[in-house]
């Protein structure tokens, strides 16, 4: 029997993706009453401009006192689409305080505060869901925290972040550069007009935090991750690539170490085999791939930004928050019990690729790779193209370990033969 008091959903922030919300909320609304088994009510909706007209949205609904919406006392879901770390913090934990469960799609937030928000929702018996704060409209952090619960995750290595994908597809596909890829981001409005966040790979850090975090049972912090952007890809990088049979992405990686002690989480570009299921994600899309013990290896794939699939992310836990809140339950809060160290990025072992500028004479390779012994690196595969006195030498080599290489890179740009590293990526998804 469906219960005929409403629930009540104060909804912090109306723009893109609050606005997707309220519309749903309110064309939706017979379905998803029957889906909770109770009617859903849009008791407040707090914005920064109130006067801006909001097509579907009772104006009397409307406040800017954000704190005084989710003190009411009677809300029994918030809906947190402001992003960033405050108010949206502090707003939070009142809401928890005053009786209220949270939906939240604020990635940096969790990312930094995660465990600080998990523990006040504990202490008040309240729920806090974020499916939304990762790759969108995707189901990536509920299978993470419940469908494979049961399983042990290795490695999550994904493509978190659309418009960098967009961008370096755009590379590949049509050889463009970086800032005429990034301008056509930009103008088709995939980009911000500031695409800092994006571009330097600080929103898929955020997130890396959190999935490494949920995968690894493991509390993961934004200042865990290893961060690098991707605006120094060039031409030539795929050019280097494409002779490899090789892509490259901006890659979210999150591992645990092979004897089972250490994880780390890392942001940042890489070279992937076309014959990788993440190498033929196009455009703006999203993809996560998972591997594990007993389910092998998983992809999630689809729309990782925007306002429709983002709002349907935060669709999908209000109707689970509402329907714990009416049995009177809570879902699966903060899992930490392994509480694993996360090794910085020197421990981290992958492939390289290094294209350095050298003299063309005698004696040059065997310079380089004497170097590379010193530093125990050991090489794969060696290309030397020259002509006039100067030559390109590109190598490839076995796994090593990040601080190896930055020592072996080093030790290069002190030989008189070597006049310099024109670029270094890794090789990655093998």
């Amino acid at each position: 029997m469906m219960r005929t008091r409403p629930l009540k959903v104060a909804l912090l922030g109306c723009g893109v993706v609050g606005s997707e919300v309220a519309r749903i909320m309110t064309t939706h609304a017979d379905d998803l009453a029957a889906r909770i088994g109770a009617p859903v009510e849009l008791a407040g909706v707090a914005v920064r401009r109130p006067s801006k007209v909001r097509e579907g949205i009772d104006p009397a609904l409307v406040t800017t006192d954000a704190t005084a919406l989710v003190k009411r006392g009677d809300i029994d879901v918030v809906v947190e689409v402001i992003g960033g770390i405050e108010p949206a913090r502090a707003l939070i934990t009142t809401a928890f305080e005053h009786g209220a469960s949270v939906v939240s799609a604020n990635k940096a937030l969790l990312a930094q505060d995660g465990a600080a928000l998990h523990a006040a929702a504990e202490q008040h018996g309240r729920d806090l869901y974020y499916e939304a704060a990762v790759a969108g409209a995707i189901p990536l952090i509920r299978p993470l925290r419940e469908s494979l619960a049961g399983d042990k995750v290795n490695r999550v290595l994904g493509i978190v972040n659309g418009t960098t994908n967009f961008i370096l597809d755009k590379m590949d596909s049509t050889g463009a550069g970086y800032q005429e890829a990034l301008d056509e981001a930009t103008a088709l409005g995939y980009a911000e007009a500031d695409p800092t966040a994006d571009v330097e790979g600080f929103d898929a850090a955020a997130k890396a935090a959190i999935l490494a975090g949920i995968a690894f049972h493991t509390r993961v912090r934004l200042d865990d991750v290893y961060r690098e952007g991707m605006t120094e890809v060039t031409a030539a990088d795929f050019a280097s690539a494409k002779n490899m049979g090789c892509t490259i992405k901006l890659l979210a990686i999150c591992e645990r170490a092979e004897d089972g002690q250490s994880v780390t989480a890392r942001v940042h570009p890489a070279m992937i085999p076309l014959t990788h299921p993440l190498a033929s994600v196009r455009g703006a899309y999203n993809a996560v791939f998972v591997e594990s013990d007993a389910s092998g290896q998983l992809m999630f794939y689809g729309p990782g930004a925007g306002g429709s699939p983002t709002a349907s992310a935060v669709l999908g836990d209000l109707v689970a928050v509402c329907r714990n809140r009416l049995s009177g339950a809570t879902g699966p809060g903060e899992s930490a019990y392994a509480a694993l160290t996360v090794s910085p990025m020197g421990d981290v072992v992958t492939r390289y690729h290094i294209s350095l500028d050298v003299a063309d004479k005698p004696g040059v390779l065997a310079q380089v790779a004497t170097v590379f012994a010193e530093h125990g690196v050991s090489i794969d595969t060696v290309r030397q193209q020259g002509k006039d006195g100067e030559a390109s030498l590109v190598v490839v080599t076995h796994r090593a370990s990040d601080a190896a290489l930055g020592g072996t890179v080093e030790a290069l740009r002190n030989l008189d033969t070597v006049r310099g590293v024109a670029s270094i990526m890794r090789v990655e998804g093998e």
